[in-house]
């Protein structure tokens, strides 16, 4: 316990001030986007998606971000599964990006709502072949025997669907989170972070620092 009590960094890279940010959250979003994209960081899409069950309990995996724009940010995943279940009764989430070689975090909290069928249709034929298929072959979150079960519907699916023209399964899509809050987070030394939070007011994005 004491060696991960003494597992430390101090972050020194950068700065953020009110005045090094935009007026509103979708640019400052997309600055800092490309920075970490000219960062070459792996997988600088991943985001933690939290969600709360009926219980009103925390849930939180790792998705993908497939797009943002000044009305959300949007991702893709199975309805029936066990995020898609919690979002149909609880519509809000938080995502989160952790960019550590940049010492930068970004929240978003907001109100989250289905993407329209053309939206899911388009990205779904986008995918490779292997991950068409494995929509339809894995009953996302329902408990399964074994592995077994997910090699014969890829076997059975690839027979049914010779040429790769494999359609969008109804229970599949996207989701956009449309942000009420965004916190940009740097990490400065001695755990003295700068944290500027946009919140919406009556349709306009208000600029506030935030303790660390």
């Amino acid at each position: 316990m004491n060696a991960i009590a003494d597992i430390r960094k101090d972050y020194k890279l950068k700065s953020l001030t009110e005045q090094d940010t935009a007026a509103e959250q979708v640019t400052q979003f997309s600055a800092w986007w490309n920075e970490a994209i000219e960062s070459k960081i792996d997988e600088v899409n991943a985001m933690t998606l939290a969600t709360v069950t009926a219980a009103g309990k925390p849930d939180a995996r790792i998705v993908l971000l497939k797009g943002f724009t000044p009305e959300g940010f949007s991702f893709f995943t199975n309805y029936n599964s066990r995020k898609g279940k919690e979002m149909a009764a609880n519509p809000f989430a938080t995502l989160v990006f952790f960019w550590k070689e940049l010492e930068r975090q970004v929240r978003i909290e907001g109100s989250v709502e289905k993407l329209d069928a053309a939206s899911g249709d388009a990205y779904f034929h986008s995918r490779p072949a292997g991950s068409r298929i494995g929509a339809w072959a894995s009953p996302q979150s329902a408990v399964i025997d074994n592995r077994s079960i997910l090699e014969e519907n890829v076997q059975q699916l690839e027979k049914k669907y010779p040429d790769g023209n494999i359609p969008r399964p109804e229970y599949w899509g996207g989701y956009i989170v449309k942000p009420v809050q965004v916190e940009f987070w740097q990490g400065r030394s001695n755990r003295l972070h700068d944290r500027i939070l946009y919140r919406q007011n009556h349709g306009h994005w208000v600029k506030e620092r935030l303790a660390p």
